[in-house]
């Protein structure tokens, strides 16, 4: 299998973070210039037809492309560590806490960088400056809510480590690095100490 990613980019780090996790080696990482415009050009499009990283290419020859979709198939192959969820109930629980933080923190930054930042005018055209600062400011808005959360149980989703934090760590960082957000600097400890904690982890190191 080939995993084609973007280097940076949260969407293709949340999936190799997943395999980070997992301890998944095997599948080949072919990175895609978007900077360059690789996306856009007729190869990748047929890969992709959205012209989004990430996407994983099968050995069948089908294509996998939407991060969650990937990791669902990556998580059928390999069962262990279990990170969305052991039965229907834990796997509906998870799932919840996964696209809370997809839908909040992870979309609001990205609009927020797309729109705001000079470095993705290339890629975001035209830009809505404020449009991007909107977001930004719901940015905040839910990440008092996930401190909160974060004070009454030590994961996203629970007890327990699983793909929301993945995807709320690749949120926070895409953040931290292009809109200069930290939770410390608004009080949210409880948030913060998640982070930190976060980071700690090998899986982290992925870039």
């Amino acid at each position: 299998m080939k995993l084609y990613y973007a280097p940076r980019a949260p969407n293709p780090r949340r999936v190799q973070m997943f395999m980070a996790e997992k301890g998944i080696t095997g599948i080949t990482l072919v990175p895609v210039d978007l900077n360059q415009g690789e996306h856009f050009g007729a190869d990748y499009r047929a890969k992709s037809p959205q012209a989004k990283v990430p996407a994983l290419a099968l050995d069948d020859g089908r294509v996998l492309t939407e991060t969650r979709a990937i990791c669902s198939y990556l998580e059928g192959l390999h069962p262990e560590t279990n990170l969305m969820g052991v039965d229907f109930d834990e796997r509906a629980f998870i799932e919840m806490a996964d696209r809370r933080v997809e839908w909040t923190l992870l979309l609001g930054i990205a609009n927020g960088v797309r729109h705001t930042h000079p470095g993705l005018a290339p890629l975001e055209s035209p830009q809505f400056a404020d449009f991007g600062l909107s977001q930004t400011a719901k940015v905040k808005e839910a990440a008092k809510v996930f401190d909160q959360l974060l004070q009454t149980q030590a994961w996203m989703a629970g007890p327990r480590f699983t793909i929301a934090d993945i995807t709320a760590f690749c949120a926070l960082e895409f953040g931290r690095a292009l809109l200069k957000f930290t939770p410390a600097e608004l009080g949210l400890t409880a948030l913060q100490d998640w982070r930190d904690r976060m980071a700690a982890r090998p899986s982290a190191k992925v870039v």
